[in-house]
């Protein structure tokens, strides 16, 4: 496998991968934090979009031609991808390309599925003229090289290769479940089992797909039109297109596994409110196993230009602090304490009050005497003074949405106030 690893020849691969991000999903599972943004547009991080993460990705792999397939609420996404990743150069080929649903089919139809997203634009497909197309979600947290998987798929003469990663047999239900042999090879193939099947060596776990897909370009159109033709189908990689592959095709399993030490890497899917915390929650750790700070593998986003975060007053009772937090651009810490929390851009926590175990989106105001613990709050959000949440969870279920690990989730319209443009 010599071939497949020199720098060169990984570089011509990913310099002929398209690559195709689904970002129309709505992600319902997030509750009010997507009612008026798609799945890929959440904040996360402190600075960060979703999307950020496979764009970043494919920028770092030496991938340059990407195109995003929107269509739920997609009007702050467009609006982040427009002012965060135009610095690619066209004249050289390079592209980081929206494609709204436009129901450019016969039939007047948004995409049925992941898999109908891309056989809509198919056409796009063939004006790039990819020899290898990336097909990845929006919505998931990790950082990969993609030329590794290319080089992989290329190495074992695939049709199709699937990123998969391990996960706890108890959370493998919300996943495409993969059984393979000992060369990789994928035998089976289930979306989202009531019983998922587990490892042979590993009882307690399963291996399931990333969502992250390497098709040959003309396998991939045969295949989509094959699907299109099937009534029966429900337009679906997961659910239709790999399982069907499998019969008459080479489907092989690419484990993520961190290059250096050979295990398995940082993947999060994001999904529900419970994960978006925690994920969240597991930056500010003092050596979190996402490494933000990484300067060979950096995330890229748009960044407003603000000032720097102000902490003030500094007196008994009245001590502006945030400890084993992170903090970000525009923040005003006013004689309030923060303790094991993320503030997005823009917050203001004014005096005497504490924010503890909590995750603050962006332009948000905490009001004077406040308690907020083990929350999210939304974007925009005005907290009026006095108020706690947290601490009564028969209080707050009345008022918010919460959990069912008890984080409470604090949009503008629960709190009676008008839901700020969402950015």
């Amino acid at each position: 496998m010599l071939l497949e690893r020199n720098p060169r020849f990984v570089s011509r691969l990913t310099r002929d991968t398209l690559a195709l991000v689904l970002a129309g999903g709505r992600g319902g599972r997030l509750a009010n934090l997507t009612d008026w943004r798609t799945k890929p547009a959440v904040p996360f991080g402190g600075k960060f979009r979703l999307i950020d993460f496979p764009l970043s990705n494919c920028i770092n792999s030496g991938i340059r031609r990407i195109a995003v397939l929107t269509q739920y609420k997609a009007h702050s996404l467009i609006q982040h991808i427009q002012r965060g990743w135009g610095f690619l150069r066209g004249e050289f080929g390079e592209f980081v390309e929206i494609v709204p649903a436009q129901q450019r089919m016969d039939k007047p139809l948004w995409y049925a599925g992941t898999a109908d997203a891309v056989y809509q634009n198919i056409d796009i497909i063939k004006a790039h003229r990819p020899k290898y197309v990336l097909i990845l979600a929006g919505d998931h947290v990790y950082k990969m090289d993609y030329g590794e998987i290319i080089a992989a798929h290329v190495a074992h003469r695939a049709d199709i290769t699937v990123g998969c990663v391990q996960v706890p047999l108890s959370k493998a239900r919300a996943f495409g479940v993969m059984t393979v042999d000992a060369n990789g090879r994928v035998l089976r193939f289930t979306e989202k089992p009531e019983r998922p099947e587990p490892m042979p060596d590993d009882p307690e776990r399963a291996l399931v797909s990333m969502g992250i897909y390497v098709f040959n370009r003309e396998y991939l159109f045969q295949k989509l039109r094959e699907d299109a033709e099937d009534l029966d189908s429900s337009r679906d990689f997961g659910r239709d297109v790999i399982p069907k592959a499998i019969l008459d095709g080479k489907v092989m399993a690419f484990p993520f596994n961190d290059p250096r030490s050979g295990k398995q890497a940082y993947w999060r899917d994001v999904g529900t409110v419970d994960a978006f915390y925690a994920a969240n929650q597991e930056l500010i750790g003092e050596n979190p196993e996402l490494d933000l700070y990484d300067e060979e593998w950096p995330i890229w986003t748009y960044q407003a230009q603000l000032p720097p975060a102000k902490f003030i007053y500094d007196s008994d009772g009245l001590r502006g602090m945030a400890v084993n937090s992170m903090v970000s651009g525009g923040d005003i810490i006013a004689g309030a304490l923060v303790r094991n929390s993320l503030l997005f851009s823009q917050v203001v926590v004014k005096p005497r009050a504490l924010v503890e175990d909590s995750v603050i989106l962006p332009d948000v105001v905490v009001g004077e005497d406040c308690r907020i613990r083990k929350a999210v709050v939304d974007e925009g959000c005005r907290i009026p003074p006095g108020t706690v949440i947290g601490e009564d969870p028969e209080l707050d279920r009345r008022r918010f949405y919460v959990s069912p690990k008890g984080v409470v989730l604090v949009p503008a319209e629960m709190l009676g106030q008008e839901v700020a443009h969402v950015r």
